[in-house]
């Protein structure tokens, strides 16, 4: 690609794909790094990015800023695990400021192993609501699926969190023979504490030891026992999101359904994900991507290839669970963005 003189204007033009979707949400990735190594999402032994890989804060910024100029509405900064990123403090404040100023929302999905930590500065940036992963109310559990984690940190964060006024948003990866009999737990305890509960079926992403397809289970198997125990009934809630949102007898908690793999929802994504290399990757279940980082630090027209990269986004992934040999994609959630 040819380098210009200057950089182009910050363009205005509207995101839309090339299939007519409007894109209003951005996940922006602002480390590949975490401090858990679950055994659905990575391997114990991972290889991360250097430092000269990836993008410094005040790019995320700078690109964050050109996307909310586009009619970004939405961010959510995700990782790896976001809170393990230094200058998190500072990428938040800068975002925050732009809340009310082409910005609705930003948002945050953790682990909570540093919430405890954090969450007054994520209250004080504007964040008012965030995600955390929470497989398990078993410690023993938490620490095999983890590997190194400890629930009771991860409960402190959730009550420092809810403390400092953050809105919690449990999210529970649902898992055969590991936490199949959590969800009704998991369900008591977000009522307890004033939290929603989304249930995500596992993604076959990255090279992880084992196979994926021993824990995988559809989300119509895995609430069983609480569609034995409960009534639940779709309700009329759009986030612009994946999920498919219920109200559930005699419980405060709507509960959210992600399920890439046996009811895709891809017909309404209105999202994009930018990786901490600065890559756009068009699709989560694809390899096909845009990489903004050079054109940034080069002044090319970083515009011009995030047009590229909407031109580009497929209709639909092509998640298979069944393929044991190799996950869908080589590179790992943690390196594109939860």
């Amino acid at each position: 690609m040819a380098v210009i003189s200057s950089p182009p204007a910050a363009s205005t033009a509207p995101l839309i794909d090339g299939i007519g979707r409007r894109i209003s949400y951005l996940r922006l990735s602002v480390t590949d790094r975490c401090d858990l190594r679950c055994r659905y999402c990575m391997a114990e032994d991972m290889q991360f990015l250097p430092k000269s890989a990836i993008l410094n804060i005040e790019e995320m910024g700078d690109l964050a800023e050109r996307f909310v100029a586009r009619g970004i509405r939405r961010i959510r900064l995700t990782g790896g695990e976001p809170l393990v990123r230094r200058g998190i403090d500072t990428l938040a404040m800068r975002l925050g400021a732009l809340i009310g100023h082409g910005l609705d929302e930003l948002t945050l999905t953790t682990n909570a192993m540093r919430l405890a930590e954090h969450a007054p500065m994520l209250a004080a940036a504007g964040v008012r609501r965030i995600n955390v992963s929470l497989d398990t109310l078993d410690p023993a559990a938490f620490r095999h699926i983890t590997r190194v984690g400890d629930l009771g940190v991860a409960l402190r964060g959730v009550d420092a969190a809810r403390s400092a006024g953050l809105a919690v948003k449990i999210n529970m990866v649902a898992l055969a023979g590991l936490n199949e009999d959590q969800l009704l737990p998991i369900l008591d305890f977000c009522s307890a504490n004033g939290c929603d509960l989304t249930l995500i079926e596992t993604m076959p992403l990255g090279e992880i030891e084992g196979d994926r397809s021993d824990h995988y289970i559809p989300l119509h198997q895995f609430i069983a026992p609480l569609r034995a125990a409960r009534a639940i009934w779709p309700v009329d809630k759009a986030t612009g999101g994946p999920a498919r949102y219920f109200a559930i007898e005699d419980s405060p908690v709507t509960l959210g359904l992600i399920t890439p793999l046996s009811d895709n929802f891809c017909s309404t994504c209105n999202r994009i994900r930018l990786t901490v290399e600065g890559r756009i990757y068009m699709c989560l279940g694809q390899d096909d991507h845009v990489d903004l980082r050079a054109a940034l630090r080069d002044g090319d027209d970083v515009d011009g290839l995030i047009d590229v990269a909407l031109a580009g986004k497929p209709r639909a992934h092509d998640f298979h669970i069944e393929r044991k040999s190799q996950p869908a994609v080589a590179r790992h959630m943690s390196a594109t963005g939860g």
